[in-house]
């Protein structure tokens, strides 16, 4: 198999982790046994070292402006502090080169860069969450879509913010490996989670605000440690020591989600992570995560992730094969072994 190209974009305020995140994700592939990795190089405007909006310094392989982007090649184009700006050198050449390549990925406010170059029109993308609705007003031809992680049109990739970059990168190693090798670099860069492009960017602990009373912090925390528990309205405000009206308005003004919402999301993610990482069977899930039944749990997962469970663990279930870095150490020869 022939080695596939990763250009990255750096510049002055660019997100680190918009960078890092990736190409982590892309050079780990070189750990798996029997496989070719990716030939990553990085470039900058006249190939100077930039500063990230961390501080952090970074210095790139060479010039933008020499890089011609081609067949097997994925362009990635990071977010950042001043995208804002549209540094003509980064915009100019991205409508000029940018077409060329074979993917054309972008991280977080990254996209803006991407809409800005005429590189979106026509097509869907996502963005940062904080970003969407000034993407939908300044580039009316670009389709956002503000809720999912990342979004795929055809040749492009968009992503949210910061992390869900490495969410995408997973995505595309996977459409280039295969599931199983996907799936170990996600544990082995110890990713919590496998998600979908069509996750919503927040899980529910970062979607629901924490609450600022503590009785009501302590029940968040309740939900989360016994998704499979008792977690009507009633049971939750007697946690709470509220009545259940009062408790179901403070927690609403509180997380932004009503409690029956905050539970459906919690017990959603429980059941993803065990059909993830576990054997346990469907019917045993939803037991486990409150559904009670199969059937209920199939209902919440096309709801959320629009997909049923089998077909979730199918996708992302736990893999066979082992990157060579998650393999335990070989046994010491016989002369090594101590008296």
């Amino acid at each position: 198999m022939s080695v596939r190209n990763v250009l990255v974009v750096l510049y002055d305020g660019v997100q680190s982790l918009d960078v890092t995140g990736p190409v982590e994700v892309f050079a780990a592939v070189d750990r798996c046994p029997g496989r070719t990795g990716y030939a990553i190089r990085t470039v900058s405007p006249g190939g100077g070292p930039v500063r990230t909006s961390s501080g952090l310094a970074l210095l790139p392989d060479g010039a933008l402006e020499a890089a011609r982007p081609g067949p097997g090649t994925t362009l990635l184009v990071p977010g950042g502090r001043f995208t804002a700006d549209f540094e003509p050198r980064i915009t100019d050449w991205l409508r000029a080169r940018g077409s060329g390549a074979e993917r054309l990925v972008s991280v977080c406010t990254g996209g803006l860069l991407l809409a800005e170059a005429g590189l979106l029109d026509g097509r869907r993308a996502t963005t940062h969450w904080s970003a969407c609705e000034a993407m939908a007003r300044d580039y009316p031809r670009v389709s956002v879509e503000p809720d999912p992680i990342y979004v795929r049109d055809g040749p492009v990739a968009t992503s949210a913010g910061v992390t869900a970059g490495i969410d995408l990168a997973l995505a595309l190693v996977e459409e280039d490996h295969g599931r199983d090798v996907a799936l170990v670099i996600a544990r082995h860069l110890v990713v919590f989670l496998r998600r979908p492009g069509n996750q919503a960017q927040f899980s529910a602990q970062l979607a629901a605000q924490t609450a600022r009373r503590e009785p009501l912090r302590d029940v968040q925390q309740w939900i989360t440690e016994n998704p499979g528990g008792d977690l009507g309205v009633e049971a939750l405000a007697a946690r709470a020591r509220l009545s259940p009206r009062h408790f179901a308005r403070a927690f609403r003004a509180e997380t932004g989600v009503t409690p029956g919402r905050y539970v459906e999301r919690v017990r959603v993610e429980h059941a993803r992570r065990l059909l993830e990482d576990t054997g346990e069977g469907i019917a045993q899930i939803a037991r486990t995560c409150g559904y009670g039944t199969p059937e209920a749990l199939r209902r919440a997962f096309v709801k959320a992730l629009g997909q049923p469970p089998a077909e979730y663990r199918r996708r992302f279930g736990s893999p066979v094969r082992p990157c060579a870095a998650d393999r335990p150490a070989p046994a010491p020869y016989e002369h090594e072994r101590p008296a």
